[in-house]
């Protein structure tokens, strides 16, 4: 038998009142500092530009080392995950100011286009991991050569 509970309106604005700080201190306080996901796993903020040939992804993941780093492309979906380890050699005690973020770390991305894959190539530098993904044969832009021929009344035309 299900349990019945009273309604709490008190308990409902004090929810919707942690929802709108979030909001404002990610919109204009903090815009450009990492999100967390369900309050445990941190979402990296990335860049997405596309090229003729290719689409890349730089991603913001500064004190991650390469080795901590997946990266995974399942179909038009790039996922990057990992985790960011804290400095142990100090004492939590110790530190006056702790801003940065560690733990693990997840982004998965919907690309905009079919892409291959099996070509990707990922390099890591000053903090920002740069993915690379050649499009799909299909989807790059191609040149069509236009030739003289036949118009539709059956007379040639130059």
């Amino acid at each position: 038998m299900p349990n019945i509970t009273r309604f709490d309106p008190l308990g409902e604005m004090v929810t919707l009142r942690q929802a709108m700080d979030r909001l404002f201190e990610d919109s204009f306080v903090n815009p450009l500092t990492w999100r967390t996901v369900n309050g445990t796993q941190l979402t990296p903020p990335v860049d997405v530009h596309q090229t003729e040939d290719e689409i890349v992804v730089s991603a913001a993941l500064p004190g991650a080392k390469p080795e901590e780093v997946e990266i995974t492309v399942t179909g038009q979906t790039l996922l990057i995950r990992g985790e960011m380890k804290a400095d142990e050699t100090i004492d939590r005690e110790k530190y006056v100011y702790r801003e940065r973020r560690y733990g693990s770390f997840a982004r998965q991305l919907e690309l905009p286009v079919r892409i291959q894959g099996e070509k990707a190539a990922a390099s890591f530098s000053d903090g920002v991991l740069t993915v690379r993904i050649p499009k799909a044969e299909e989807v790059k832009p191609r040149q069509i050569r236009v030739s003289a021929g036949t118009s539709h009344n059956g007379s040639e035309s130059a």
